[in-house]
Order: structure tokens, then C-alpha cells, then sequence
């Protein structure tokens, strides 16, 4: 896996190593990336939760309690769970998307996959991610894990990141690109 100069990303991928390295000796993979994957939309559908993991104000002791009720509430047990509790005793929730997204990366080389993050104007059906998924594996030569993602906010199009290369169909970006051209004209 590249190396990252950014600290977040250095802890986020040396957490997300060693999930991964117990889920594997634990024969839980499938379920740990489950479990990641709701916590994750759990993120993006609350302000407050985002709030509570990326706020210093919060002790360590009120993010380890409320993220073990959250867990317990949303029935994150096991590995993940705990993990997500190690986390937070550690002061270190403010990475937990950070090292979702390395774990979700891990767990797709492991299966000879190739992840690909993409963001769309609008939620995509199973026969649109299937056809995206055959689209990127003729472009990545294996298969692609997709985590998708909905921002109303690009109006139409799509954004795929996959790996250090990116795609942006979106109408935002054409939008912004055609004002920039009238600028520069006028």
C-alpha cells in the first residue's frame, strides 16, 4: 500500500493493518467490513455523530461511552465493536474514516479486487452499479470493490476515484470548467 505523508493517514492505515490482520485470523473479514460499512453511513447520515468523533472537547471517556452505546444500538459487536472502542479510548476517532476507507482497500487487494470510491448526483440502482463495476474492470484488469456515495450537490454525473487516478463526469465540474472558459473569453 502507498505511504501517505499526511499523519492521519499513516494512524488510519496502521489501524485499518491491524483490523484487518485480527479479522483475518478470526475469519471475519466479511463481517468487520460489514460492520465498517454501517458505522460509515451511520457518519454520514448524522451531523452529531461526525461532530462527537472529530471534536476535541469531547473526553476520552464520553467518546468510549458513547461509541460503545452506538455500537451496542446499532449492533456492531465482536471485533468491530471493540475495535471502534480501542479507538476512541485512544483519542483517535477522528481518523476512524480515514481508516475505514484503508480497510475497505486492504480487504479488496486481499480478494484480488481493486476499490473504487464514487460519488453520485443521485443513488444508483443495482443494474447502474453492476454495469459501472463491469466498465471499471475493463479499465483496472480485475475486479472493483465500489463504495458509493450520493452528493446531490454534482447535479448529474458521477466522480470515480480508483487508486491515484480519478474520473469526474460530473455536471458540477462541467458547469464550473464552461464558466471558467466564458471568463477567460469575456
Amino acid at each position: 500500500m502507498a505511504q501517505s505523508s499526511s499523519p492521519i493517514s499513516g494512524v488510519a492505515e496502521r489501524y485499518a493493518g491491524s483490523l484487518f490482520e485480527l479479522a483475518l485470523q478470526s475469519n471475519s473479514v466479511v463481517k468487520v467490513e460489514a460492520d465498517l460499512n454501517s458505522f460509515a453511513a451511520m457518519l454520514d447520515g448524522s451531523a452529531d455523530l461526525t461532530r462527537l468523533i472529530n471534536s476535541p472537547v469531547f473526553s476520552s471517556e464520553d467518546q468510549a461511552k458513547a461509541i460503545a452505546a452506538i455500537a451496542d444500538k446499532a449492533g456492531i459487536t465482536g471485533l468491530t465493536g471493540n475495535f471502534l472502542r480501542v479507538v476512541a479510548r485512544n483519542r483517535r476517532l477522528f481518523a476512524v474514516p480515514g481508516m475505514i476507507k484503508a480497510f475497505r482497500q486492504i480487504a479488496a487487494e486481499h480478494r484480488g479486487e481493486t476499490a473504487a470510491e464514487v460519488t453520485s448526483a443521485h443513488e444508483l440502482t443495482a443494474a447502474q452499479q453492476t454495469e459501472l463495476k463491469a466498465a471499471l474492470k475493463s479499465v483496472a484488469g480485475k475486479d472493483v470493490a465500489i463504495a458509493v456515495t450520493v452528493d446531490p450537490s454534482l447535479l448529474g454525473g458521477l466522480i470515480v476515484k480508483m487508486g491515484s487516478r480519478q474520473i469526474d463526469t460530473s455536471l458540477k465540474t462541467k458547469l464550473n470548467s464552461l464558466k471558467l472558459a466564458l471568463k477567460e473569453v469575456g
